[in-house]
């Protein structure tokens, strides 16, 4: 790294807030209380982010009646659902190319489920009222080298063969048109399939909407044992546990309350700045008037989008896996990863130099090896759960919540009986194994970055066993 550029990228973090952008909102709801004594419910949903909130939502969508008690260890959205990029995604599969690889026989109606999934996210948004910056701009992969622009334009033509629309393929005028980067080659614009928004807010206003429909909602109430009880199920709690008929488990990158479900995942930490808001000169030397999300199509990609007061979220790039898939606040910080996304920052938009950064945070993303959500059942089909939406749960863990749904009412849907909810993703390998190979993984993809993309023995093997790490 050149001097100057260093400089640059340091002074820039200065005055960096190390709390993620989204939850420092002065606007941001008290808390609620904790369970304290027992309580009964038809229906326990563990999980206070997007997954279970999505959940009890439904619940009491398709039947007022129901009796819904919801538990969150600490406040709702503190994790994942309120550090993401605000990217809401139609895809179920983790993109396009993802989908096509792993469930090519039923693409079409997952692309077709996950679109009317993105819809009825944004008429909820709209029936309750939720004011979380809902935009449906779409979102531009972009090249930032030659090789990748086969890559894009591949990506278009099988998805044209396919009968899908809605995707446009932009040279290097067009999309830098769209964003100006002297980095950008060419680009494949979603202009529907993505919607960009407030991630916190989107949770506010899921937690109200329950809440005004009749949910009970328990923070600092961590679910710590499950067990069967009589014909139901209860949850052991620190101060109380909760009896139900039925348990919907949406807790994805915290270790599961059905031990077996562990294996299938790993927790993958990302980190992210937001940039103070760029003044109007600033904005103009980038353009970037419509307002997309961004991506490159890297194996380490980094992924921004612009926020309604004008600032720049830059995040991705560095994913850092704990040894034994530990928890550790201690990594929701790592200011050499803050300085390198800084370094990137400028080298896209060397044109915003003297800009800085208000915020740098990280958190946790649940992975599993086939990079989209799995899901299923335990305790004779009364508990269900759904688990790793590797980055991509802003909008795809509203379908997962229709799927635990579904399950639990021993229901026969078009969502039960796909392929990709019937069938589980390969478990990661008991350790050291899964800390070599992962590291393995990373290194290798990182290689395929500095030679045009060429994936080596490694990658290619893992591609033939059907494991992810494609991104």
């Amino acid at each position: 790294m050149a001097p100057g550029a260093m400089r640059t990228a340091t002074a820039s973090l200065a005055d960096a807030q190390p709390v993620p952008y989204w939850l420092d909102d002065p606007g941001r709801p008290g808390a609620l209380p904790a369970l304290t004594g027992d309580e009964h419910a038809d229906l326990l949903v563990v999980g206070g982010g997007y997954s279970g909130l999505w959940t009890a939502l439904l619940a009491k969508e398709r039947d007022p009646l129901r009796d819904v008690v919801l538990i969150e260890g600490r406040e709702v959205g503190w994790a994942a659902s309120g550090r993401n990029g605000g990217f809401c995604s139609a895809s179920l599969t983790h993109g396009f190319s993802n989908g096509l690889a792993r469930f090519p026989g039923e693409l079409r109606a997952l692309e077709r489920l996950g679109a009317r999934n993105l819809d009825a996210i944004e008429a909820a948004v709209a029936r309750y009222s939720i004011d979380c910056a809902f935009e449906r701009t779409g979102e531009i992969d972009v090249a930032t080298e030659p090789y990748q622009l086969d890559g894009l334009r591949e990506i278009y033509e099988e998805a044209t063969a396919l009968g899908f629309t809605g995707l446009e393929l932009l040279d290097r005028d067009a999309v830098r048109a769209e964003v100006d980067s002297p980095t950008f080659l060419g680009g494949l614009w979603d202009r529907r399939g993505v919607a960009m928004l407030h991630p916190a807010k989107l949770v506010w206003g899921l937690t109200r909407a329950c809440l005004d429909l009749g949910v009970r909602v328990y923070e600092n109430t961590p679910g710590l044992a499950l067990a069967g009880s009589g014909a139901g199920m209860a949850v052991r709690t620190p101060h109380g546990r909760v009896f139900a008929r039925r348990v919907a488990l949406g807790t994805n990158v915290f270790p599961s309350l059905v031990r077996r479900v562990r294996p299938y995942t790993v927790p993958v930490y990302d980190y992210a700045l937001m940039t103070e808001p760029l003044t109007a000169d600033q904005l103009g030397a980038i353009g970037w008037k419509n307002r997309q999300g961004l991506g490159d199509s890297a194996n380490q990609f980094h992924y921004f989008r612009i926020t309604s007061d004008h600032r720049v979220l830059w995040g991705g790039y560095d994913a850092i896996y704990p040894y034994g898939g530990r928890l550790s606040a201690g990594l929701e910080h790592r200011p050499e990863t803050y300085l390198r996304l800084a370094t990137h920052f400028f080298r896209c938009f060397p044109q915003l130099e003297g800009v800085r950064f208000s915020h740098a945070w990280g958190g946790a993303i649940d992975t599993c090896s086939r990079f989209s959500a799995f899901f299923g059942t335990a305790h004779g089909g009364r508990v269900a759960y759904a688990a790793g939406y590797t980055g991509l749960g802003v909008g795809a863990t509203r379908f997962g919540g229709e799927v635990m749904l579904d399950l639990l009412a021993g229901e026969r849907t078009e969502r039960t009986e796909l392929e990709m909810v019937r069938r589980k993703p390969l478990p990661f390998p008991p350790e050291p194994a899964a800390w070599a190979g992962i590291g393995l993984t990373k290194w290798s993809l990182a290689r395929a970055d500095a030679r045009a993309g060429r994936r080596n023995l490694w990658l290619r093997t893992m591609d033939r066993l059907g494991l992810g790490f494609d991104s």
